[in-house]
Parts: C-alpha cells; structure tokens; sequence
C-alpha cells in the first residue's frame, strides 16, 4: 500500500499523542531520526525563506513570533535524539550523529546569516521603543538581534563563507571528542583478577564490581569503570596502593595514550578554529567572545573574580597535603593516588565519619522519593507519580508525573540513574519538551546519572557525592519544570551558562537539611535513622578537604580560560597538548603537585565536546556566588518553607531567561550577590573580598 506521504506514518511528523508530548519511543526506531531530520531541516529552512520574503514590513508577529513557530519537527527529533545519543547510543546512532551534527550547523548558519531575514529584525530593533510591545516580547527582540550579530549577520557575503566552514567543522569536531572521550572512558577500565585486590571497598562496590566484569564478558573477574572526572571514587577506599596507581593512572592519561582514542590532534584543531571565528567576529580570542553573552560579561571580571580564590585554595590545599604527609610518616612520599585514601583515613579519625558505613543510609530509591521529591514537596508543594506506562528511551529510565501546588498536572520527570557503556560519562539535565504557552506545551524533564548498578535483588546504595549529584539535578530538572515563559525560546535553563548552575547548586542544600536528612537517610537493612552524632560530624567536615575541591575546581577552570584565551597565532604556536595544560597550570599557580585539574583537557568534555562551556567553566563557582547568598537568604527565612520555595519560585525560577538574569537575581534578592557567603562556605577566609 502506498501513500502520498510517507513521512507521515514517521513519528516525529507530528506532535506526540502521550500525555504531555512524551516522544513515543515504543515506535521510534533508529531509523526514523535521519528522514526527520531531513524534513525538519527543509521545513524550517521553507518557513524562514516565507518570513525573509514577506512583502509586507516586518512586524514583531511575522517575524519574530513566526520564527519562534518555525522548525517544530526539527525541535521534536533534535530533542529525542540527542537524548538517546547521549545516554543510549549504538554504532549507528553514532554514524547518524556524525552525519547531522554538519547539517544542523549549516542549517543554523542559513538561517543566522540570512541577509533578508536579519534586515527584518534590525529594522524592528532599530525602531523597538515604537512597537509597544510587553517585556517578555521585548526581550525577545533584544536576544534575537544579538543572537544574529553575534552569529555573525553584519559580516561580509565572504566572511560568512569562511565562518560557516569553521562552524561545520567544529560541530564535526566536537562529535568526534565527545564519542571518542565515550569510547576511552570504557576502554580504560580497571580490570583486577582477584577479590582481595579490593580489600577496602564495601561488599555492594564490589558487587557492582563484579556485576560490570560479567557485562564485559569477564566472569570472575571484576572491572571497576571510571567516571568522567579525574578523581575515582575507589581511590578513598581500596588498601592496594599499586592498584590505587593503576586506577588514577588509568583516570589521568586517557585521552593522551597515543591510541585510537587519543584526543589531543582534536583538541588543538578545535582550539584553533576558535580562535579564528572570535576573531572573524571582532573578538580577541574565544573567551572575550563566549563571556560577553554571559553574566560576568568580560574576562577581566572573570580572573579578578578567580584572583580572589587561587591563593587562599591553595595554601588550604598545601596544609592538607602536609596532614597527609604526617599521617603516611617516612614510609613513603604523598602521590595523588593517596590523597582520597588517607584523606578519608583522617576524616574517620578526625570527624569519625566513614563514606562506606555512610553508603547503607543513602539508598537510591528512598533518597530519591523520601529525600529529594520530599523536599520538592516541602519547599514547593510538588507531588511525584510514576507512571510505568509511559515509555522512555531505555528500560532503566523512569518516567514519574508531576503534580503541582495546587494539584493540577505540571509535567513529567524522567529519571535514569545508572551507568552502561552506551551512556556517556558523568551526569547531566536536558528537557525533551520545553514549556511555552506559545504552543500550549508543559516540560518534559530529564536527569541523566552513572551509579553503578547492585546485583539484582539488592538495593542500590550511594556515596555522599552521588546522593549531592542526585539533588544537584534535580534543581535543573527544577528549573524546567517551573518554567512559565510565552517563547519557547526562554524555556527553563535556556539562561546564559553562568546563570544556569545557580538554582541547582541552591537545590544541593537540602540534602543535609535536618528534617530532609532524617526523611531519607534510613539504613536499608534496619530502617536505623542516620545517628544524630554522625549528622553532626557530617556538618563539622563541610569544609574538611575543602583547599583539595576547590584546587582541583579551579585548576580546570584556569585550564579552560587558558585555551580559550589564545589568539589565533598563539594557538597555531601550540602543538603540545600536555605540555601546554602544564605550563598553564603553573602560570595560574594551580599546578600543585597533589591536586590534578577535576578535568585534564584530553577528556574534558564539558568544553571540547561542545560549546555551552567552552570558556564557561568558571560559571560553577561564578553562579555559587549566586547560590551561597541565596541560601543565606533561605537561612534567615526558617529554611524549608513554601512561603521562601513560591518567593524562589515564581521571582526566580519561573522566568527562565525571558529576562536579563542578573537583573531577574537583583528583583528576587532585593540587591546584589555578594561574595562573602561563599568563601566562608568554602573556608576561604583568607581570600581578598575587596
């Protein structure tokens, strides 16, 4: 039987008929997402050809309106797509993704450089205090015609032949670190042959140790699997000292082997062709170009902001080292495969705190329902439902329905919490639908985890930084489903990138709020509340190894902006990756001997494996600022409350970015952040406040 349509029996071809547009992956199959893409391309590239060749003037409605309702086939497939390619990917999934991430960049440079379209936005933002138009709409104005500047538009007909060139490579690029960071990640495993070997770890870490050995067809053996940052969890636990050498050696070289995933011919094409395009654009290198867009705005802010943290992190990082020292004696010198192990060994004697008798009050299922939708539901009022019926992307991915203060529907939280080799490292949030009352639509919300997964039949239990984790992206997942926006465009997170960490790190507080604490931290076998004296300790060891995390934080920030602030001739002069991260480090004086960067550039996805951190790692610390004055505020308000939760709410989170953030900040705090809430938090007394 023929039609007239074939695509319409694709599922991307039209809205999802599931409650809150679910993308209905039972009948998306992998290769519905390449013709999807095509005819999503095509019928926007259509739709902005009619905008840029309306006869009539422009007007906010025919052309920014009807730009915003352009493309929708596009958003659904890109969406799904990219979810799953990024927690679920396969060979071919792979292949499509190095075929379309080109195409989508010269999609999006058709229509940002589109000489007859970007004449129709200028002559509405030359003429904008005349259209009488409410803020949201004004906003959107103001964003679209930087968007199109910084895009390039006002270049010349031969510049923009050379930038679209540059930016179809570096899509290209950026695909090819990020999978071949993927690939090494799994490729530099740790396989140990015997169970002794493990001896520290807790009989559940050496479960899942096991269980990754059988996924890998190793039976009896046991791999432990890296995570994306440098530090390895099991680095605080195993007595093995040379297999302590063997896992951080593991962690530190990949991507710098010399192997088929090595990553630093990647990393200094990217960095040059950055370079190039900021200056195509009228900019001294990338980081002049990424921060104008962002809250600090210039790259001065940004180093005088850092400038005030480096010495005091470091000379706290050089006290513990000397700690260390002392504990080891003469047997033998500090490395950096012991700092985790004998940091953990004075924490116990120091605060007796113990991270493996912690894991058995932090299982994930009552962390998640009875800590984190707990506090959602103090703070804001929210109620979880999962609902089994609805279908995600993997079987291990759960789909939970939202229910809001007043008990109507808000949207869907997808939550998948565990590892596989077809995810890629560390965690992360994305929306699969955006809220927009322009088209009616609610949030779809998903957080991506790696926990290692328990032997069946047994509970899957936590390290304090992974229940930290859990809590961290919610607060995203927060952030979009809060969203109350007209333009899609605003939707959620869709905020500049060193405004974007801000409400999720707020969201980490609750997570050792007494009465959030006690809701959740029950002992999985006996039901025991977590002790009250080790909630205590807990507390007093905030700012334990406090110098060593923010070492390690800032040394990869220094690390971005060094690369990043290169002109193009001194990133053409650059043609040693290892090198040049060491001699960075030390011009920053980070390059302390104990306290590798949390990423090292061969596998620091967040800035080569796209752009949204490109010079933007610093937002972390930057939007802790915002956060560390934020709780404050809810400090001196009783906490967890839902008077302080709406205030947050619906001051903050609602708006998304459909307006200046700072100015966003500044309206809910009633003044600007101030730093000082931030280095007590981080013990840094010592760091400059002027």
């Amino acid at each position: 039987m023929t039609t007239d349509n074939p695509f319409s029996a694709n599922p991307f071809s039209a809205p999802s008929e599931l409650p809150y547009e679910l993308p209905p992956f039972d009948r998306i199959e992998v290769e519905h997402y390449l013709p999807a893409f095509e005819r999503g391309m095509a019928q926007q590239r259509d739709e902005v050809a009619a905008i840029a060749a309306d006869p009539e003037p422009p007007t906010f409605d025919n052309t920014l309106v009807a730009l915003e309702r352009s493309g929708r086939i596009l958003q659904r497939v890109s969406a799904a797509f990219f979810t799953v390619t990024s927690a679920d990917t396969n060979p071919r999934l792979q292949e499509i993704e190095a075929e379309v991430v080109p195409k989508l960049s010269a999609h999006n440079d058709a229509i940002m450089l589109d000489p007859g379209l970007y004449r129709r936005i200028r002559e509405l933002y030359e003429r904008r205090d005349t259209l009488g138009l409410d803020p949201e709409s004004a906003w959107l104005l103001e964003r679209y015609h930087t968007d199109f500047v910084r895009a390039g538009a006002e270049l010349s007909p031969a510049q923009h032949g050379r930038l679209r060139e540059i930016n179809a490579e570096l899509a290209a690029l950026a695909t090819d670190f990020g999978n071949l960071v993927r690939d090494e990640m799994k490729a530099s495993a740790v396989v140990v042959d015997t169970e002794a070997e493990l001896d520290g770890l807790s009989a559940d870490a050496i479960a899942a140790a096991a269980v990754a050995g059988r996924d890998r067809g190793l039976d009896g053996k046991f791999v432990l699997n890296l995570v994306l940052p440098t530090a390895q969890a099991p680095l605080a636990a195993l007595r093995d000292r040379a297999l302590r050498e063997r896992l951080h050696t593991a962690s530190v070289t990949r991507g710098s082997r010399g192997d088929a995933n090595d990553t630093t011919g990647l990393v200094l094409r990217i960095v040059r062709l950055r370079a190039e395009r900021a200056r195509l654009l009228g900019y001294e290198h990338h980081a002049a170009y990424n921060i104008a867009d962002n809250t600090a705005r210039s790259v001065t802010a940004v180093e005088e902001m850092l400038a005030k943290l480096v010495p005091a992190a470091t000379a706290n990082a050089a006290a513990e080292a000397d700690d260390l020292q002392a504990v080891i004696g003469d047997e033998f010198a500090l490395q950096p495969w012991d700092w985790a192990y004998y940091t953990e060994r004075i924490r116990r004697e120091r605060y007796a705190i113990d991270e493996t008798e912690l894991r058995p009050y932090f299982e994930l299922e009552r962390v998640l329902r009875d800590g984190v939708f707990y506090a959602a539901g103090r703070l804001y009022g929210l109620r979880f439902e999962e609902r089994p019926q609805l279908r995600a992307y993997h079987p291990d991915a759960r789909v939970f329905e939202v229910f809001d203060r007043d008990g109507a529907p808000l949207g869907l939280f997808v939550g998948d919490f565990f590892t596989r080799e077809s995810k890629r490292g560390g965690a992360w949030a994305n929306a699969l639908v955006a809220q927009s009352r322009l088209f009616g639509t609610a949030p779809v919300a998903v957080n991506n985890l790696n926990i290692n997964r328990a032997p069946d039949g047994e509970p899957t239990l936590l390290t304090l930084d992974e229940v930290r984790t859990l809590f961290h992206e919610f607060g995203h997942a927060l952030h979009t489903l809060f969203s109350q926006v007209y333009f899609p465009k605003f939707a959620g997170t869709r905020v500049p990138r060193d405004f974007v960490e801000y409400p999720s790190q707020v969201n980490e507080v609750w997570m050792l709020w007494p009465e959030v604490l006690e809701h959740y931290a029950l002992h999985h076998r006996t039901g025991e509340r977590l002790p009250q004296e080790i909630v205590d300790r807990l507390q007093a060891a905030e700012q334990f190894n406090e110098g060593f995390a923010t070492t390690e934080y800032l040394a990869a920030t220094l690390l971005d902006l060094a690369w990043h602030t290169l002109s193009v001739e001194e990133a053409e002069a650059v043609d040693d990756v290892v090198a040049f991260e060491a001699a960075a480090l030390a011009k920053a004086g980070v390059a302390t001997p104990f306290v590798p960067p949390r990423y090292r550039t061969t596998y620091f996805a967040h800035i080569f494996s796209g752009a949204a951190y490109s010079a933007a790692y610093y937002s972390y610390i930057w939007s802790e600022v915002l956060d560390a004055d934020t709780v404050d505020w809810l400090t001196e308000r009783g906490g967890l409350n839902r008077d302080s939760g709406d205030a947050f709410r619906d001051k903050l989170l609602a708006r998304g970015g459909s307006a200046d953030s700072m100015e966003v900040y500044r309206t809910f705090r009633g003044r600007d952040p101030r730093i000082e809430p931030l280095l007590k938090r981080r013990g840094l007394t010592g760091a400059a406040t002027s």
